[in-house]
This record gives structure tokens, C-alpha cells and sequence, in this order.
């Protein structure tokens, strides 16, 4: 029951993120509406964390770790090492390269970016929270004049033989997008730079989409003979540049 609630509000607080940064600018009401939507469940998210907790401790609690899996999308940026807490969890990670899920306990993380093979002082730290259960994408992003570490939280429901999508925008130069249906559908409106949107469950099969600046028919980016296989979960990140080298490009990533 208490699990199930944390997921709910869970994906119901980033729905009404996404509807509040839609909004933020053409429509100060709903922005409103919608922001303080995403607070409430925040808040009812938080309470049923620590109502999870006051059950449990009659016992000796039961230890449910977190996943997390660090991804390297500064288009610009070399070779880095990652520590979570002083301790390094990856080394010598690249452009578009990414590590599989490891389990970390619940708890706020330090995490610290160094070129690889340099100790010195790290070039950027940041302070992420880790929830118990969760699954989270720790991106290191933007580029070398202002890297950024990015933590987005990773569904791993999916009914059987369906598929699940979501479109996250990382490249640091390119403007608000929608991701398109071929038809004109838009299946993604309105993401901006740093914004991962809701996933939306789907029919396996092939679907041709395309990067589109916001409002417009201004292609960036084909996805031609996109293709979702079923009992998938699927992340689609813009990564790179939209006006300079590496250029933009489709990154695919799966729970």
C-alpha cells in the first residue's frame, strides 16, 4: 500500500512539474494551479515516506536501497571520474557513456567531478537526494564553461507487453522543443534544457519522430524508424549541440 502511494505521488508531483514549466509562461494561473499541485504531492509524498517509516519501526527496519546509474552528456567535456561520498563509482567516462544501476543506501549524496586521472579539487560538486526504492538517472551535463549534474527519477513499471517512453532535453544550446509525432502529433510539448518529461505507455512498434523547436515546424533532429520493443522502458535524450560540434543527436537508454 505505502509503496504503491510513493509512486503515485511520486509520478503525480513530476506530472504537475512539467504542467507548472508548460505553463510558466503563457498562462500564470495554470502555472500557479499547477505548481502548487506538484508542492502537495511533494508534501504527501514526503508523508508517506515517513508514515513507512513510523510502521516499521516496531522492528528492525528493513534496508531498501536505491538504484542509481550516472550518465556523461557534456558535449564538450573529457574524460571524467565520478564519486559518490569520497568514493569513486566511475572512471574515465566519455561522452554518451553511461553505467549500469547500482544499489546505494537511502541518503543525500555528494557527488564530485574530476578530469580523469586528476585529483586535485574536483571542477564541479553537487548535493543529490537518494530515496529509497527509487531508481534515479545522475546526469553530468552542460558544458565546459558550466558543467551541471542533473538527477532524474527512473520509472520501472510497465504493464506486460506494453512499452514506456519519456523524452529528456540535455543538449545545452539547443531552445525549448516538442518531440513529434510523423502526422504532426506533438508527443512532447514544450521540453526545455534540463526537463525530462512524464513517461506515456505505448504499443510496441515503430514510430517515426522528430525534434522540433517549439511552436514550429523547424526540424533539428529526425528519429527516423524509432523502434519500441515491448516490456521496455525507454529514455530518449538530446544530446550534443544544436549550432556547433558534436552535433545533436538521440541517445536511447532503458530500464
Amino acid at each position: 500500500m505505502f509503496e504503491r502511494n510513493i509512486n503515485q505521488y511520486a509520478q503525480e508531483a513530476a506530472m504537475y512539474k512539467q504542467l507548472a514549466c508548460y505553463y510558466k509562461y503563457s498562462n500564470s494561473q495554470k502555472y500557479r494551479e499547477f505548481y502548487l499541485k506538484h508542492i502537495e504531492s511533494m508534501q504527501k509524498l514526503v508523508n508517506v515516506y515517513h508514515q513507512t517509516r513510523s510502521v516499521q519501526q516496531p522492528q528492525p527496519p528493513q534496508v531498501y536501497p536505491a538504484k542509481v546509474r550516472l550518465l556523461h552528456v557534456a558535449p564538450n567535456v573529457e574524460a571524467l571520474d565520478i564519486y559518490l561520498n569520497n568514493q569513486r563509482v566511475l572512471q574515465n567516462i566519455s561522452f554518451k557513456q553511461y553505467s549500469d544501476y547500482i544499489s546505494v543506501p537511502q541518503g543525500q549524496y555528494r557527488v564530485d567531478i574530476y578530469p580523469t586521472g586528476i585529483m586535485e579539487s574536483p571542477i564541479f560538486s553537487s548535493i543529490i537526494p537518494i530515496m529509497s526504492r527509487m531508481a534515479y538517472t545522475i546526469a553530468v551535463g552542460g558544458d565546459s564553461s558550466r558543467l551541471q549534474v542533473m538527477s532524474f527519477m527512473d520509472s520501472t513499471y510497465l504493464p506486460y507487453g506494453k512499452a514506456k517512453v519519456r523524452f529528456t532535453h540535455v543538449s545545452p544550446d539547443a531552445p525549448t522543443v516538442d518531440l513529434v509525432i510523423q502526422g504532426n502529433d506533438v508527443m512532447f510539448p514544450s521540453v526545455s534544457f534540463k526537463q525530462a518529461t512524464e513517461y506515456i505507455t505505448v504499443s510496441p512498434g515503430i514510430l517515426e519522430l522528430e525534434i522540433r523547436e517549439t511552436g514550429t515546424n523547424n526540424s533539428l533532429l529526425p528519429l527516423s524508424s524509432t523502434k519500441l520493443d515491448s516490456n521496455k522502458v525507454y529514455t530518449i535524450y538530446a544530446v550534443g549541440f544544436a549550432s556547433k560540434e558534436p552535433k545533436l543527436e538521440p541517445l536511447f537508454l532503458t530500464n
